[in-house]
């Protein structure tokens, strides 16, 4: 993950705008006036939490991410915002670099993602046999083993490491990211998985970081093993299947957090595909900030067994202290004031006893589907759950169900909600729910055991519509381009010329949604200004504004494009520009269609007189839309790149 990825993963945009614009919030965004502009009728200034991104429908007519924010309002570069917006989100940026990536880290990714091919082809050799019988056991198809790019590593200890070494790649390499491991004394390297079904694990962009890998021998241990810890892999920032979860967890609004891989396989596989694993750790602030980012509502589903429920109080820890240090609430009906405006609704799934969510969704996906519906919000699950562990007749345990809880219902920001939380406690602990209203207990040690009888742990508490048009990722469409035409600059007028040949705008910095995309096109435009080389030019100023990190991100893309030749033919400019062209206009039909949408939720929730370049922004796009639509009308080649 880049830096600046990290920095929108770790950096909430409405709070960072909301210290400068007064929000308030309309369905899934909120708006205000615009700070840049005059602004007192309609509030056309909209920020959009579920894509990190703002825009104004006013005078300004422009938008971006939390970077382009700051640069308009600071009058910074990209470079100077990339530093604030760092030490804002509490990421060090390495010195004379605008990225944390190593130049090694491209290559390695290239090797995780050829190991991936070499377990996946030894699944189905006879040596893979019984890796592959177990799943099948398990009930996955063979589409899912596919989409997952399951495979299995042999039993031979060094099976990876010569296939590897016949590539000309070193153990120490391999070691380095995770695939071998090397003896100290001997210097001898093996294999890090031998005779394991393999998992690939993979980033929120579909990179592959890492592998999971479940032992096939009775008496292995352990029984699941990760990669070690890597500067591309780190089990507490990653979730499994996220980046095939993405759009489900925004289309239902819900993600789903199970415990195994298999679980997630299986939920997918029927259709719930909202389902990640946080890989046999318990949920971390990271990854839960990572859920918060495509929704409000997480429901953990997690074993009933005690480990299972030792699990889940160390993911209501961190909830909770998340929630502290976001000014999080659970509010479920999203009626919170400009400074709770970051709701989260944590649900727990009650599992049958003796029942992984894989085994109950292979035997009846409608179990599932009402196990969810059925699910408890946190604060009456951890009752309810700390509840059977107590003597509820002795009074000093109704008095540590009530330290317990007292705290954490105070998170609630709701007060209808956090009213009902404190009758149901003074129901149990037999007081008057004024005393608990106005009681406030000792914070409770982080040693103390949950209750009497359980396992030690912390008690602490806790549309649009569809597209018009093939855009399924706006952001890889971006990076295409811009890879394209970093690679082959003479493009450039190639494509300008057929846009004005097709009477659409020419390609400039509006056409990209992303901030460091911007940048990269402004320099871009400047390498074609000036007199010298221009791929020079590129690369001596590339650094300059903290771009390297992205020009390294374009060659592995266009690595990726060239071995794919025979979907994509690299060496045909004409094609090259067609699809460039073909992209833009998706990106833009795209883009409008989207702030269309918004502006007619703006101007729904507002009563006349609209501010009149409101209205004209308004008539402006569906006058673009229309022509470009009618630009898309003729027939086109297909595109390969979506």
């Amino acid at each position: 993950m880049s830096v600046v990825d990290e920095i929108k993963a770790r950096i909430d945009i409405v709070e960072l705008i909301g210290e400068t614009v007064d929000l308030r919030r309309s369905g899934k965004n909120y708006v205000g006036f615009c700070p840049f502009h005059p602004n007192t009728r309609t509030p056309a200034f909209a920020v959009f939490p579920e894509t990190g991104t703002w825009r104004c429908f006013g005078q300004c007519n422009t938008g971006g991410d939390v970077f382009t924010f700051v640069m308009k309002k600071e009058g910074w570069d990209f470079r100077q915002a990339l530093h604030y917006l760092a030490e804002r989100a509490g990421i060090s940026l390495k010195e004379g670099t605008g990225e944390q990536e190593a130049g090694s880290l491209k290559q390695w990714r290239v090797l995780l993602e050829e190991a991936v091919v070499f377990y996946q082809h030894h699944l189905h050799q006879p040596a893979g046999r019984e890796a592959l019988a177990y799943l099948q056991k398990r009930g996955l198809t063979a589409s899912t083993l596919e989409a997952f790019g399951l495979g299995y590593a042999p039993r031979e200890r060094d099976a990876l490491v010569r296939y590897f070494a016949g590539k000309g790649i070193a153990p120490a390499t391999l070691a380095e990211v995770g695939l071998a491991r090397i003896d100290e004394a001997t210097g001898e390297a093996r294999d890090y998985f031998h005779h394991r079904i393999m998992f690939p694990i993979r980033d929120p962009q579909g990179r592959p970081v890492g592998f999971g890998a479940r032992t096939l021998d009775p008496d292995g241990v352990p029984k699941y093993l990760n990669t070690p810890t890597t500067p591309l892999f780190d089990k507490g920032r990653l979730l499994y299947g996220l980046e095939r979860a993405g759009k489900a967890i925004r289309r239902k609004d819900r993600a789903v957090l199970v415990e195994g891989y298999m679980d997630v396989l299986a939920l997918h596989q029927a259709g719930f595909e909202e389902t990640v694993s946080s890989m046999g750790t318990s949920l971390t602030a990271h990854q839960l900030r990572r859920l918060k980012n495509l929704t409000r509502n997480v429901y953990l589903a997690l074993d009933p067994d005690p480990a299972g429920q030792r699990a889940l109080w160390r993911s209501l820890d961190v909830a909770r202290e998340t929630a502290a240090e976001t000014q999080v609430t659970l509010d479920a009906r999203g009626l919170l004031r400009y400074e709770q405006r970051l709701q989260l609704n944590l649900r727990v799934v009650v599992l049958p006893e003796g029942k992984d969510p894989d085994e109950i969704v292979l035997e009846d996906p409608a179990h599932w589907e009402r196990l969810l519906a059925q699910a408890r919000p946190l604060v009456l699950y951890l009752m309810d759950l700390m509840a059977q562990t107590l003597d509820m007749d002795d009074p000093k345990e109704r008095a540590r169900l009530a330290e317990t809880m007292v705290p954490l219902i105070r998170l609630v920001g709701n007060p209808v909600e956090q009213e009902a939380y404190f009758k149901e406690l003074a129901e149990r602990v037999r007081v008057p729910v004024e005393r608990l209203r106005t009681w406030r207990p000792a914070a409770p040690s982080r040693r103390t055991s949950p209750a009497r009888g359980t396992a030690s742990g912390s008690l602490a508490g806790p549309s649009l519509a569809p597209p018009m048009y093939p855009v399924v990722n706006t952001g890889l469409q971006e990076r295409f381009i811009l890879a394209v035409l970093w690679h082959q600059p003479d493009l450039l007028t190639q494509v300008q010329r057929t846009l004005r040949e097709r009477q659409q705008e020419p390609l400039s910095e509006k056409d990209f949604q992303e901030e460091s995309h911007r940048e990269a096109w402004r320099l871009l435009e400047d390498a074609h200004r000036q007199f010298g080389p221009i791929r020079t030019f590129l690369e001596t100023q590339s650094q300059a504004r903290g771009l390297e990190w992205l020009v390294q991100e374009f060659q592995t893309l266009m690595e990726a494009l060239q071995r794919a030749e025979t979907r994509i033919p690299m060496a045909s400019t004409t094609l090259l520009v067609r699809e460039i062209v073909r992209m833009t206009s998706y990106l833009r039909i795209a883009r409008i269609t989207q702030a269309v949408h918004h502006l007619e939720q703006i101007l729904r929730d507002h009563s006349q007189p609209y501010d009149a370049d409101v209205l004209a922004q308004f008539q402006h796009l569906t006058q673009q839309r229309r022509r470009i639509e009618q630009v898309l009308a003729q027939p086109q080649t297909t595109g390969v790149v979506s």
